[in-house]
C-alpha cells in the first residue's frame, strides 16, 4: 500500500500557505484537553486557531473555557441517540464547522460516535485522544479499566478518528504507570497531565504536514 500524505486533500498544511489553519474542536465535558490545546494554538506551539467549539452538552464546561478565550463556543442538540448523533445533527455539525472554516476537528472528551457523514467532511483531519495505550481499554473509563484489570502501565492515546470505537490509526502514545496506592481519581489525574502535554504536541505535528500514513502506521516523514 502507497503511503498517503496526511496533507493530500482539498486543505493545505502550514508549510503549504501562509494562513492559520482552523481547529475546531468537540467536547462534552469541563474541556480541559481543549484548555491546553486554545494555550497551545496561542502560544504558538501548535500552527492553528480554534475558529469553533462545538458541544452535545447544554452548559459543559468546555463551552464556558472557549467563551472565556474568546473563541466561538456553542451547544448543538445531538438528538435522541445516547452514544451517536442522530443523523441530521451530525449535517449541522459539520455545516457549523464549515461555515467556520473549520479545516481540522480535535475530539476533546467528545461523547458521541462519529459517521460517515463527518468523518467524509474532514477525511484523514478528525483527532481523538484516549485516555489508555491502544488498542488496551476502549470506551468509557479506560483509566478504571485498566485498574481494575490490574496492569501496571496504561498511558494516553492519540489516533485518527474512523468508524469504530476508539480504532484510528495511532499518531502518538505515552506511558503511566500504574502505582499500587492508584485509586481511579489519582491514576485519571496523572493520565491527565500527559493528555494535556501529548494532545497539543500530536496535533502539531499533524497540521505541519510532519506525519504520513502507511497502512495502519502513522510515521514521520523524511
Amino acid at each position: 500500500m502507497r503511503a498517503v500524505r496526511l496533507s493530500e486533500n482539498r486543505f493545505k498544511t502550514m508549510d503549504e500557505g501562509s494562513k492559520k489553519i482552523r481547529l475546531g474542536v468537540l467536547g462534552s465535558g469541563k474541556g480541559s484537553n481543549f484548555a491546553a490545546i486554545a494555550d497551545a494554538c496561542a502560544a504558538g506551539s501548535v500552527p492553528a486557531e480554534v475558529a469553533l467549539v462545538l458541544s452535545d452538552v447544554e452548559g459543559a464546561g468546555i463551552l464556558e473555557k472557549a467563551k472565556a478565550r474568546g473563541i466561538e463556543a456553542r451547544c448543538l442538540p445531538p438528538g435522541r441517540y445516547r452514544t451517536r448523533l442522530e443523523e441530521a445533527a451530525e449535517r449541522a455539525y459539520v455545516e457549523a464547522l464549515q461555515a467556520a472554516g473549520v479545516e481540522w476537528v480535535a475530539l476533546a472528551g467528545f461523547m458521541r460516535i462519529l459517521h460517515r457523514t463527518f468523518l467524509e467532511a474532514f477525511p484523514g483531519r478528525v483527532v481523538n485522544i484516549h485516555p489508555s495505550l491502544l488498542p488496551a481499554f476502549p470506551g468509557l473509563e479506560a483509566w478504571r479499566q485498566a485498574l481494575e484489570y490490574g496492569v501496571k502501565v496504561t498511558g494516553v492515546t492519540v489516533h485518527l478518528v474512523d468508524q469504530g470505537v476508539d480504532t484510528g490509526p495511532i499518531v502518538a502514545q505515552e506511558a503511566v504507570r500504574v502505582e499500587d496506592e492508584d485509586t481511579p481519581e489519582t491514576l485519571h489525574a496523572r493520565i491527565q497531565e500527559v493528555e494535556h502535554r501529548l494532545y497539543p504536541a500530536a496535533l502539531a505535528d499533524l497540521i505541519s504536514g510532519r506525519l504520513e500514513i502507511r497502512g495502519r502506521r502513522v510515521v514521520r516523514r523524511g
